[in-house]
């Protein structure tokens, strides 16, 4: 009898002692820890341990012991490092909106960080990939949420004002602006590429895009009448100052589509008179027609218009 309590005694302790190869007792807390969760004794030892894994591709291990680092030691030079391995993690497994997120943390947290300049390159890169198409998934299925390119070239420009990339970044804002048909928005983007990088490559296309921008809104022959006579002038503003520039092709064939919009206006108006019996201003504005836009087929329309309107006296 004696033996099977003493048996079932032993029993117990066990059960209720942990196992001593994945625990360990600490005196500093007065408890038990399990090894795993408790990082090497030096930021460098955590950071080389973790390197381990991310060597042999063991992402997942590598991703939990990197982050061991950043709790235990952030303040550390390796911190700064296992952030940025954070970041390249993620981009391997084609996570590029939380590559962008875990390098745009190593800026924050560590803005004297040896990676910095890499690390907007990188962000960069991942922005044109959205624009080209790449879409943000979750567990394999695509996210209906804005282009983050948006969100990540603002921060590439906002990383480096005058930085080497920040013109490139603030002009292809614009242009993806533009594309969403947010064109205030766009033209805005526009505008600081030629207030803050005058002399970049991309201050020339700029203002073709702000004048592009200004023809958008005018949509319709009467619909802006104000937007669509400034996008004019800003074309043909573009073509003096830029004669022999490739887009100073396409911006006098844009020139030539708004004449053709503000003949129509014109012409329009004239009609409108016309029907409500004020041919005296009637008779203005077919005049403007004839004599403004003679080369558009409008001209023609105006000059028939106004001869039958004489025989109608």
């Amino acid at each position: 009898m004696r033996r099977i309590i003493l048996s079932l005694c032993i029993i117990f302790t066990l059960a209720a002692t942990p196992a001593y190869p994945f625990w360990i007792w600490t005196p500093k807390s007065g408890k038990w820890v399990n090894p795993k969760h408790v990082p090497k004794d030096t930021p460098k030892a955590q950071f080389d341990f973790a390197m381990g894994f991310y060597d042999e591709k063991k992402y997942p291990d590598a991703i939990r012991e990197f982050k061991k680092l950043l709790k235990a030691y952030p303040k550390s030079f390796e911190a700064s490092e296992a952030q940025y391995y954070l970041g390249l993690i993620e981009e391997k497994l084609d996570n590029l909106y939380e590559a962008y997120l875990a390098y745009q943390k190593t800026i924050d947290k560590y803005p004297f960080s040896e990676r910095i300049k890499e690390i907007i390159e990188k962000e960069y890169n991942i922005a044109e990939k959205f624009i080209a198409g790449y879409k943000r998934k979750a567990l394999g299925v695509t996210l209906p949420v804005e282009n983050p390119a948006i969100e990540i070239l603002a921060k590439v420009v906002e990383n480096s004002t005058y930085g080497p990339l920040a013109p490139k970044a603030e002009y292809k804002l614009g242009l993806l602006l533009k594309g969403l048909e947010r064109y205030y928005e766009a033209e805005d983007a526009f505008n600081k590429v030629i207030s803050n990088y005058p002399d970049s490559e991309w201050a020339e296309p700029a203002k073709f895009q702000i004048a592009s921008c200004r023809a958008a809104v005018s949509r319709g022959p009467d619909y802006d009448q104000g937007a669509m006579q400034d996008a004019k002038q800003k074309f043909e503003e573009f073509v003096k100052e830029h004669p022999d520039a490739v887009l100073s092709k396409e911006a006098e064939d844009n020139i030539g589509k708004l004449r053709e919009k503000e003949a129509a206006a014109s012409y329009n108006i004239a009609v409108f008179y016309e029907k409500q019996k004020a041919y005296p201003a009637a008779r203005i504005y077919y005049e403007n027609v004839i004599a403004n836009y003679s080369d558009s087929p409008w001209a023609v329309k105006a000059l028939e218009r106004l001869r039958a309107m004489e025989k109608k006296k």
